[in-house]
């Protein structure tokens, strides 16, 4: 390892032409009066120069260092020593402290902290494949971490299956239910052709913050959460007036109101957490997913963009929501990072494009979701489908 080249102003990190990250990172440390790893504190590591030359800068006057900033420190460290991008403009411990939510996604157990136990909170890379960054991020527990690992929507489903189809009860930790809610939550992350993006269930919502790159999916979201406050009536009929065809409008307005047939049979819920799990508890109907395939599937990518961009534009999308552009969405992702390989979770799939997406979930993973749906209510705040992320 090399250490950091000379500074000409000792003092500060960016005195660099080209900062070292390392170094940045103990200087980082000291600011924040943290140690960092015993086994950063070599004598010619460069985490120990920065932390050295950071301690001689601040002394004693240092910022304050709660769970979140320690958790973020060790993100910067880790993304170090794996060769992954770090954004550090937007990846900050506010954003640590903004997504995490009470339960995790993927098993719907209460979070924990620090106890070292299956239910604690992990910040993971949703898409594998792309770096620390704005909008690839997520908080969920760690079993749900450890059996995600390196593995995509297709890998997902595949174990869901396996489990379905008679296999063990469980894989990597996860049931079939939980792989199946975990192969939706990667989906939103991970740019699929628009056929097979539209033959998902939502069988969770994106967890703050979180973009979802597939318009199929931005789509099905925001239309998913149209019913969640008032006025939907004249929200609804604005948007089928931009459907490119009469049998599209048909199939849109079945669609609405198959869904909302559903919603309304579920009673109302006066808590935010209730009421997005009784959105993601619609879809576990096998007509609200033929419903939505139906109209989807007579759209193509850039037309669910543009709808999705004209609600978001014109106030039809909810005031937390934003339209951003399909490459700021992805902005500092470095996507095409060195992804950690996936440990065997009973025996790997052999590719993501060789096995089709179900087209609505079968009978017994419905069971399975439907035990996970009927928990108490514990989910995290609105979603940002993306290219939707929230204002301010």
């Amino acid at each position: 390892m090399n250490a950091a080249p000379t500074p000409a102003d000792s003092t500060s990190p960016s005195a660099y032409p080209e900062p070292d990250i390392a170094y940045a990172i103990g200087w980082e440390h000291a600011r924040r009066g943290c140690v960092p790893p015993a086994e950063q504190l070599q004598p010619d590591n460069p985490v120990r120069l920065g932390w050295e030359a950071g301690r001689a800068r601040f002394g004693r006057r240092t910022l304050p260092a709660d769970h979140h900033v320690r958790q973020w420190l060790r993100l910067r460290l880790d993304a170090w020593q794996q060769g992954l991008g770090f954004e550090p403009l937007q990846l900050n411990p506010a954003l640590l402290r903004h997504i995490e939510p009470r339960c995790c996604p993927v098993t719907g157990a209460a979070l924990t902290r620090g106890r070292g136990g299956p239910d604690d909170a992990t910040v993971t890379r949703i898409n594998a494949g792309a770096g620390w960054a704005l909008g690839n991020l997520a908080v969920i527990s760690a079993r749900a971490h450890r059996a995600k690992a390196a593995h995509g929507p297709q890998a997902a489903l595949d174990f869901a299956r396996r489990i379905e189809d008679g296999g063990p009860a469980a894989i990597a930790g996860l049931d079939a239910a939980q792989w199946q809610r975990l192969a939706v939550l990667t989906a939103f992350a991970t740019p699929l052709p628009h056929g097979r993006a539209a033959t998902l269930p939502l069988l969770v919502l994106p967890p703050p913050r979180l973009q979802v790159l597939n318009p199929a999916q931005a789509l099905q979201v925001m239309l998913s959460l149209q019913f969640t406050r008032a006025g939907h009536a004249r929200r609804c009929t604005a948007l089928a007036a931009r459907l490119p065809s009469a049998d599209a409008r048909h199939a849109f307005h079945a669609f609405l109101h198959t869904l909302l047939a559903r919603r309304l049979a579920a009673g109302r819920c006066a808590d935010t957490d209730g009421e997005r799990a009784r959105v993601e508890r619609l879809w576990l109907d096998p007509l609200v997913n033929r419903r939505w395939q139906r109209l989807v599937l007579q759209l193509d990518a850039a037309a669910c963009e543009q709808l999705v961009a004209f609600a978001v534009e014109r106030g039809l999308a909810g005031a937390a929501l934003r339209w951003r552009p399909q490459q700021a969405a992805t902005e500092g992702w470095a996507l095409g990072a060195r992804a950690p390989a996936a440990p065997e979770a009973g025996r790997a799939p052999a590719g993501e494009a060789a096995a089709s997406i179900p087209a609505a979930v079968s009978p017994a993973l419905r069971t399975a979701q439907a035990r996970y749906a009927s928990r108490p209510a514990c989910q995290p705040q609105p979603a940002l489908p993306a290219p939707l992320a929230a204002q301010g």
